[in-house]
């Protein structure tokens, strides 16, 4: 159980949901596994030893207290929020990925991919300290590069210094204004998987004492009313109890699901998943998913989507459920159906769950479509993700 109110850290965000497009959604998807891929790389560069998962692919501060409004600023199937950088303060928007670990923002020299975006300007920031290292970041619909710096990065009145972040000198294409309207990301995984071999930054805040509590919690939701709350979790968002899943690692957040379910019978057994608030749909490898869809009522492949998407019927309301820690997640129809494709074609939808040729069944990735059902805390301290029951 949470303390409570009185003793928990309230820093909660409102965040403002859009419905994505089809079209937004796709490179989504692809970003998310790319995404993955990349860490291992990274946790060996950091480790020096391979992840265990590695095989399901082939290849003292007083504490205070505040909140900040966040606001919806693309139709992509991602929530956004505002963060400042620097002395004195620069504000910028990041996409909050729990499939990451970095802060990565355009830097002032980016001559490439970064026009429409705000940019970190280091020399304007008197707590600014140049590292005097680059990078480069592979997201699956593209590459950043960059060098790094620490500065002070504040959350409302959380403030996490010195932190590690990146400032890119090039953004690919695809994180142009139009296809990523977030200035950067903000990893909120663990630094084993850190391109930058440094630690995140709610870990810097709890590291430093500034959070009562080394969670932090998710409400997302496409009806309004989406939160992330820092150092606990927010009590009048949730019913009842946390069912607690331990992390069989830390470096994404990793854990095991019991079972997947459609119509009430059972089509895949006990499987690692990484929990992702920065993937929009389900994905899994495709023999899982193949079974998955043969569950589900005039589903069919989506090969003009691409390889591994499927359709569904628009009116879709198959009961599809997700059962974790022995808690039965249903997942609804409003979620997993992703929007048209076709607007000669105004009955048949995008399915919120794809498959990816390179996973071979050893994990899948939950992504929103899941997460949007059921209110998330995010224990580091205690190495676990606790699910409760949304208030409605």
């Amino acid at each position: 159980m949470f303390p409570s109110n009185a003793f928990v850290l309230r820093v909660a965000a409102i965040l403002f949901f859009t419905a994505f497009t089809v079209a937004r959604s796709i490179p989504i998807s692809k970003r998310s596994f790319h995404k993955i891929e990349n860490g291992f790389k990274t946790y060996y560069e950091n480790t020096k030893s391979p992840h265990p998962l590695v095989g399901g692919i082939d290849l003292s501060r007083k504490r205070a207290t505040g909140t900040v409004p966040l606001t919806s600023v693309t139709t992509d199937g991602l929530w956004y929020g505002l963060i400042e950088i620097g002395t004195p303060p620069q504000k910028f928007t990041v996409d909050f990925d729990t499939g990451s670990s970095d802060l990565i923002m355009p830097g002032n020299n980016c001559h490439s991919g970064c026009e429409g975006h705000a940019r970190y300007d280091s020399g304007a920031s008197s707590t600014s300290k140049d590292l005097h290292k680059s990078f480069g970041s592979q997201f699956g619909i593209g590459t950043i590069f960059g060098f790094q710096f620490s500065d002070v990065v504040s959350i409302s009145d959380l403030v996490a210094f010195p932190q590690a972040l990146a400032a890119a000198t090039n953004y690919s294409a695809n994180f142009n204004i139009t296809n990523f309207r977030s200035d950067g990301l903000m990893g909120m995984g663990f630094q084993s998987i850190s391109v930058l071999n440094a630690p995140p930054v709610f870990q810097t805040l709890v590291y430093e004492n500034a959070v009562d509590c080394p969670i932090f919690s998710f409400k997302l939701s496409n009806s309004g009313g989406s939160e992330l709350f820092l150092g606990g979790a927010n009590l009048d968002l949730f019913i009842g109890d946390f069912t607690w899943v331990p992390l069989t690692h830390k470096s994404w957040w990793i854990a095991s699901f019991d079972r997947i379910s459609v119509n009430g019978k059972e089509v895949m057994g006990s499987t690692t998943a990484i929990f992702d608030t920065g993937s929009t749909i389900i994905t899994g490898d495709p023999h899982g998913i193949s079974k998955f869809f043969e569950a589900i009522p005039n589903a069919r492949r989506a090969q003009e989507i691409g390889d591994g998407f499927y359709s569904i019927p628009c009116n879709f309301n198959t009961p599809i459920s997700i059962t974790v820690g022995g808690k039965v997640i249903n997942i609804s129809p409003a979620t997993f159906t992703l929007g048209v494709i076709s607007s000669r074609d105004p009955n048949t939808c995008l399915a919120g769950a794809a498959s990816d040729a390179q996973l071979t069944g050893v994990f899948w990735i939950l992504g929103d479509v899941f997460l949007q059902n059921v209110y998330t805390a995010w224990d580091v301290g205690n190495g676990r993700i606790g699910f409760a029951d949304l208030r409605v």
